[in-house]
C-alpha cells in the first residue's frame, strides 16, 4: 500500500477560467464535475485517473498575495520550435511573462491569468515520456531533508541529489518528476499550489495519514470542517491534502 500524487490543486478566484487555461497549457479538456474544474486528458474525465497526474482548480475567494508560490509546475517541451510556440500560445490566452530573478535561462517563467508562477521548459532528454508536466518544483529551505520525507511518503526513487537539489520520480519511471530545491524565501502565505495524494487501491487513509504524521507531517486547519479529506504540511510547512478513495 502507498499515496501517489493524483492531481495539483490550484486555487483560483475564477476557477473555470484558470481551468480553461490550463487545459490549453497541458493539451487536455477542462472538465466541471461540480464545483470545481479538473484537468485531464481528453475522452472523457476519469477519477481518479490511474496514471495522470492532473490539474484540480478549487474556487477561493480570495486572490493570490503578492508573493511567489513555493510549488509551481515545469512543462515539458519537444523542440525549441515547440517551446516558442506554447509560449506564444499561453500569452494569446493570459499568461505573463514574469521576472522571478532567473536571469539569462533557456526555459521562460510565466504566470497563468491568476498569477500562478510556472515555468515552459527548452527540450530536455529526462522530460520526453513525463507528458505535459515535466516537473512539480518545490521550493525548500533542506532539499535532502525534505525529499527523506517525500520519497518515504510516496515511495519514489532519487534520480538526482545535492544540497541544491533533488529530483524524485514513481518507482515505475512514469509521470512527473518532484523537484525539490533550495530556495532561501520564506513564504508564510498560504499554499496556492499543492499536492492531492490518494492511497492505492485497497489502500486505508487513516492509515497513510498516520504514517505520513510519523515521517513529519503535521495536521494543518484551514478551516475545511468536516469533509472527507486531510490537510497536512511536511516537515517545512508545505500544504498538502490525502483525499479519500472513492466509494
Amino acid at each position: 500500500m502507498g499515496l501517489r500524487p493524483v492531481h495539483v490543486n490550484i486555487k483560483a478566484v475564477d476557477a473555470s477560467v484558470v481551468g480553461r487555461f490550463w487545459a490549453e497549457a497541458l493539451g487536455w479538456v477542462a472538465y466541471s464535475p461540480g464545483v470545481t474544474t479538473y484537468v485531464g486528458p481528453a475522452g472523457g474525465l476519469v477519477w481518479p485517473d490511474p496514471v495522470v497526474v492532473g490539474v484540480d482548480v478549487v474556487p477561493v475567494p480570495g486572490s493570490k498575495a503578492a508573493v511567489k508560490n513555493r510549488t509551481h509546475l515545469d512543462l515539458a517541451t519537444s523542440s525549441l520550435d515547440h517551446q516558442a510556440e506554447l509560449v506564444a500560445r499561453l500569452k494569446g490566452h493570459g499568461a505573463t511573462a514574469v521576472d522571478i530573478g532567473q536571469g539569462d535561462v533557456p526555459w521562460v517563467v510565466l504566470a497563468d491569468p491568476e498569477g500562478n508562477e510556472f515555468c515552459v521548459l527548452e527540450p530536455r532528454e529526462r522530460y520526453r515520456d513525463t507528458g505535459p508536466i515535466a516537473a512539480v518544483v518545490v521550493d525548500c529551505a533542506e532539499p535532502l531533508a525534505m525529499a527523506r520525507f517525500w520519497g518515504e511518503a510516496l515511495g519514489w526513487t532519487v534520480h538526482r541529489a545535492t544540497e541544491d537539489l533533488v529530483l524524485l520520480r514513481a518507482a515505475n519511471g512514469t509521470g512527473p518528476y518532484m523537484e525539490l530545491f533550495r530556495s532561501p524565501a520564506k513564504d508564510t502565505a498560504p499554499d496556492r499550489v499543492h499536492l492531492d495524494l490518494l492511497p492505492d487501491p485497497g489502500g486505508d487513509q487513516a492509515a497513510e495519514v498516520a504514517r505520513l504524521k510519523a515521517l513529519g507531517a503535521v495536521d494543518l486547519d484551514l478551516g475545511q470542517g468536516d469533509v472527507p479529506w486531510t490537510c497536512l504540511t511536511d516537515p517545512e510547512g508545505h500544504e498538502f491534502c490525502v483525499l479519500a478513495l472513492p466509494g
